[in-house]
């Protein structure tokens, strides 16, 4: 769509594979790692840095460590099958510390996130947004601009999404070449300990060998049993990102993040949309305040109406002149409750690991649900719950966080164990955002999720708000609807969540995100300083805003002096008060 601290090399690090540098004593134990709250020391950054005399010398440490290509008979130190954005930050990475890598690509490099969802739906969120703003005539009046009219060409907004995507599929290609990445065209299937097999149908296959291997696989549209895909008039997030039509009533099935921004798309372009939402409530994902708040915001103004606690158990496509038929039926007793006619239907129920035909049988592992089994380490686990050495899966694929920078975080914190370097990925630290108008972000827990927690641990959270109605810079674009909202422990100023509602939440979220990564508290970040005016303002607010609990004052009792001074005091007294003192007077 988007760590360190350790300590030197373990002897069971290096034998786990790859090559290993020397690094100044961290951590004990020799453990990195990045955002494991309440204890974790500053992490900088892992930089991809492409200088040629950095590369120079991570490859001549790699060597002096026996990890260049052919080192114990391996073609390559890592493989990568699948060169989606976690693919690709874990090849880069693993150039940067000087390992011969390959990434195998069964279609375009880029994944789902460069080709079919979040690199080409920000294209078009980008023309919704100013769709949006210029048809708001009292928004645009307030500011002192006049607009006539306003329009569109369906086509030339496909056409910038597809351009957007052809240009960053591009760049990710030419930064791995650049860098010496082999890029291998194939399917890759694992047909043995380190050994990848791959080819394209048609063509004979190829076998190679690698030190270590990463899956990252990616996913598919889940497609709910009951619903007929026809790609023209029921269809999911990969047709609907072409825009080859834009229809007057569409049905979305979902409510999450996909079928949030597609809603917004849709309105702004001049379509209505109806939500059928399997759960009580909509948006189910979301902090329940910030979901109630989003919903008067992105919801109730606009032409969306929407249907609860209901599936969606029979979509069949528009035909014969026929509109789409959507069978709703009530989500507990499964009794039918009405059916829908609409022009179009996107289904937006999630989305399925795309695990198949990766030979996992080959070495003992079984999906669950169709995701690889991993440990924090993101090593894969066999059938009877051990590690399968030299092999991790990342991203989607093992279902942990469903996000591409999440899997590009997994791939380099993989690349670290694989050098040498023991690394756990915080996820909490990780944040997410929907680029809605206004955007809604998070990191952390919920708040119901926070006060379980609590209750479990033993400790009391708080929560504070800040309003974005309070701030200069949303008010000087007459975007004042909006909410910051932070979570916390109330004993010790740890970070548990933050969710915002507002203009630009989505950048704004990532000061949060590092505070919770760094493990930097309340009572800390509430002096950084932050510039006059800007939206950053809004989080600066919240943190001064957090107050934490009093310290307990032990029962009030006269005090005693320590018993050297006592000593010292009665020797003065006696002194004082002695005969032969009264004397020499």
């Amino acid at each position: 769509m988007q760590s360190t601290a350790a300590a030197s090399v373990s002897a069971s690090a290096i034998a786990s594979g790859g090559g290993a540098r020397s690094e100044p004593a961290r951590r004990p134990g020799g453990l990195r790692v990045c955002g494991l709250r309440g204890e974790s020391p500053a992490c900088p950054s892992l930089r991809i840095s492409q200088a040629p005399a950095r590369l120079a010398v991570a490859r001549a440490a790699a060597a002096t460590n026996g990890a260049v290509a052919g080192s114990g008979g391996f073609d390559y130190d890592l493989v990568i099958i699948g060169a989606g954005v976690g693919g690709h930050g874990a090849a880069l990475h693993a150039v940067e510390e000087g390992l011969k890598t390959a990434i195998i690509e069964g279609d375009v490099v880029g994944g789902t996130c460069v080709n079919r969802g979040c690199v080409p739906s920000k294209a078009l969120l980008a023309v919704s947004g100013r769709m949006r703003e210029l048809h708001d005539e009292h928004h645009m009046k307030s500011l002192g601009l006049q607009v006539s009219s306003t329009g569109y060409d369906r086509q030339a907004v496909a056409d910038h999404a597809n351009n957007l995507a052809s240009k960053i599929r591009s760049n990710l290609t030419n930064s791995m070449k650049a860098l010496g990445v082999d890029i291998l065209t194939g399917v890759g299937t694992i047909v043995g300990k380190q050994k990848v097999r791959y080819g394209k149908v048609g063509f004979p296959e190829k076998e190679i060998t690698a030190r270590n291997i990463i899956i990252a696989t990616g996913s598919t549209p889940f497609v709910p049993k009951g619903i007929e895909i026809d790609g023209k008039t029921v269809f999911t997030s990969d047709h609907a990102l072409k825009l080859e039509s834009v229809p007057d009533w569409i049905a979305i099935v979902g409510s999450g993040y996909i079928g949030l921004e597609f809603s917004d798309v849709y309105t702004a372009l001049g379509s209505e949309v109806t939500f059928v939402e399997a759960l009580d409530q909509l948006m189910p994902g979301f902090d329940p305040e910030i979901a109630k708040l989003a919903q008067r915001v992105l919801i109730n103004p606009r032409k969306i109406d929407y249907h609860t606690g209901v599936f969606a158990s029979k979509i069949t496509p528009a035909k014969d002149g026929k509109p789409v038929l959507i069978e709703l039926i009530d989500a507990k007793t499964k009794e039918h409750k009405e059916t829908l006619e609409v022009d179009a239907a996107l289904i937006a129920t999630g989305r399925a690991p795309f695990t198949k035909g990766l030979g996992l049988e080959n070495i003992n592992v079984v999906t669950q649900r169709g995701f690889v089994p991993v440990d924090e380490r993101m090593r894969v686990m066999d059938a009877d719950g051990n590690v399968v050495p030299n092999l991790y899966c990342i991203g989607d694929a093992n279902g942990k966080l469903m996000l591409a920078h999440a899997a590009s975080a997994q791939g380099i914190s993989v690349v670290e164990q694989i050098s040498g370097r023991d690394h756990i990925l915080n996820h909490l630290s990780i944040p997410a955002a929907c680029f809605t108008h206004p955007e809604i972000s998070m990191v952390g827990l919920t708040e119901p999720q926070a006060r379980e927690k609590a209750d479990k641990e033993g400790f009391e959270i708080s929560v504070v708000k800040t309003s974005f109605k309070a701030n200069t810079k949303a008010l000087a674009e007459n975007e004042g609807d909006g909410i910051a909202k932070l979570i916390y422990r109330s004993d010790t100023g740890e970070i548990l969540g933050v969710h915002i509602l507002g203009l630009h939440a989505a950048d704004l979220i990532h000061e949060a995100s590092n505070a919770i990564a760094l493990g930097t508290r309340v009572q800390d970040i509430k002096f950084a300083v932050h510039a006059h005016p800007t939206l950053s303002e809004v989080l600066d607010e919240l943190f001064k805003a957090a107050k934490l609990q009093p310290r307990e004052v032990p029962d009030s009792k006269p005090s005693q002096p320590p018993q050297p001074l006592l000593k010292v005091l009665s020797f003065i007294t006696a002194l004082l008060s002695s005969p032969k003192r009264d004397q020499q007077r």
